[in-house]
């Protein structure tokens, strides 16, 4: 009898060591932790998002827009950070799987812990309220990468803003503002699988009639990350974005995800984007891995990887077109957010045969928020799917909770699970590892000030 019992607690034992169990534990103590939280008294008496907080030394601070750090008739200069660290743990920690044609590949399961991410703006005008500049210094250690970028802007009115610098292909809603106020830590598979990125270019902006805006981009590929000038061809990237926000003309700060703000009257967000790029693989083809890592097939293998459509055949350029339609609500607390992809890769140019000569893939995302405590708690879940030419279909489903200790979006604690067929996604930067069926969890706090 005690022989079982001790049986029984062993094995008890072991499920509080597996990731899940760790994960539990940690959000049963963070749990605790805030219900025996003392807040700051005037904490609890205004609202942190809409209150300046005087500064003498140091200027105003807004949380959420950074410190007002000068401001005269000739210029001004404001100063914001965001900073996030995380632990990351996939299951099965080693596997193997097999890509569209066949060839077996290693799945190794991340578990580490990373201070991931850091950005730092700077950002002000010169001369006249009208000419505006963004410098930034954004590192993500999980990569070892390091920038400084940034754009200059002039708004001629409110129906023609021009910028120069850098600037996000226009593919996907994520790009375009609402970081970092997603409902994780990071996107969902789908999104960052099919997604293009940041490069340096060339765009315009406005409103065409009250709650309706428009963008127009040309830039130099999908991603600059990586890819020198020497390396670019004369083909550019081109983009176009339309928002319409018929009911309120708003979608909360930065059109992010979730209610925090508890709307009182119905929000409403619809968008459509179109992106074009003649994409290369930026280096010889006598190096197999290429240095366009950007552009994936839906079996997470990089599109410009030697044999990734046969058997020693190099694609040495492709076309990429990109077609996404968002829609979202948000109201008392509950917020929705959908998107749907149409990614199409066609015209390849490759040093042999190829058994496909266009590929497309569509897919979808869905996220479902709700504001359990205002200002405090937040639960979620999130689906997305590809439906794909090889008929893999990766999909994801899972359940978050996202915790505001101090009743501002400045401050948050993360702790997500989600199931992962067949992951499309790939890649330290994000959330997933290519290939991958199983879970994910992770743990994350970031501030923004």
């Amino acid at each position: 009898m005690q022989q079982q019992k001790n049986k029984s607690i062993n094995r008890h034992a072991k499920a509080w060591r597996t990731p899940a169990g760790v994960c539990l534990l940690f959000c049963l103590f963070v749990c605790s932790a805030f219900g025996q939280m003392e807040l700051p008294n005037d904490s609890l008496k205004v609202d942190p998002n809409s209150t300046v907080y005087p500064n003498i030394s140091a200027g105003e601070f807004t949380p959420g827009k950074g410190f007002k750090l000068v401001r005269n008739q000739f210029a001004s200069l404001n100063f914001s950070a965001y900073m996030m660290a995380r632990y990351v743990t996939q299951t099965p920690g080693a596997d193997t799987w097999y890509d569209h044609l066949g060839n077996a590949r290693e799945f190794k399961g991340r578990n580490d812990i990373y201070w991931h991410r850091v950005m730092l703006w700077f950002t002000g005008h010169l001369g006249t309220p009208k000419l505006n500049y963004m410098a930034t210094v954004w590192t993500v250690f999980t990569t070892q990468q390091t920038l400084v970028y940034g754009n200059i802007s002039y708004t001629f009115n409110k129906h023609f803003k021009a910028a120069i610098g850098i600037t996000p292909n226009l593919c996907i809603r994520s790009l375009q503002g609402p970081f970092p106020f997603f409902s994780s830590t990071d996107r969902t598979m789908t999104e960052d699988a099919l997604r293009g990125g940041f490069t340096n270019g060339f765009f315009v902006t406005g409103e065409i009639v009250p709650r309706l805006n428009y963008t127009l981009m040309l830039g130099n590929n999908l991603s600059q990350l990586g890819i020198k000038a020497g390396q670019l061809t004369r083909h550019m990237s081109k983009g176009i974005n339309l928002v319409w926000l018929p009911t309120t003309g708003e979608f909360g700060p930065r059109g992010g995800n979730g209610d925090f703000e508890e709307h009182t009257k119905l929000s409403t967000r619809f968008g459509a984007n179109y992106c074009h790029s003649r994409e290369n693989r930026f280096n010889n083809i006598d190096t197999p891995s290429p240095d366009n890592t950007q552009v994936r097939m839906s079996d997470g293998v990089l599109f410009f990887e030697t044999g990734s459509l046969a058997p020693g055949v190099t694609v040495t350029e492709a076309d990429y077109d990109m077609v996404a339609v968002d829609l979202g609500f948000k109201y008392r607390g509950l917020a929705v957010h959908t998107e749907f992809y149409n990614r199409l890769l066609s015209d390849f140019d490759a040093d042999g045969d190829t058994p496909l000569k266009r590929i497309n893939d569509k897919g979808y995302k869905l996220e479902v928020m709700y504001m359990a405590v205002p200002k405090i708690l937040c639960i979620y879940g999130i689906t997305s799917q590809i439906r794909d030419e090889f008929k893999r279909n990766p999909w994801e489903a899972g359940l978050g909770v996202n915790i505001y200790p101090y009743k501002t979006r400045s401050w948050r604690i993360n702790a997500q699970a989600i199931h992962v067929y067949k992951a499309a996604a790939g890649g330290v930067f994000g959330l997933y590892t290519a290939g991958q069926t199983g879970m994910n969890f992770t743990i994350g706090t970031d501030i923004l000030l």
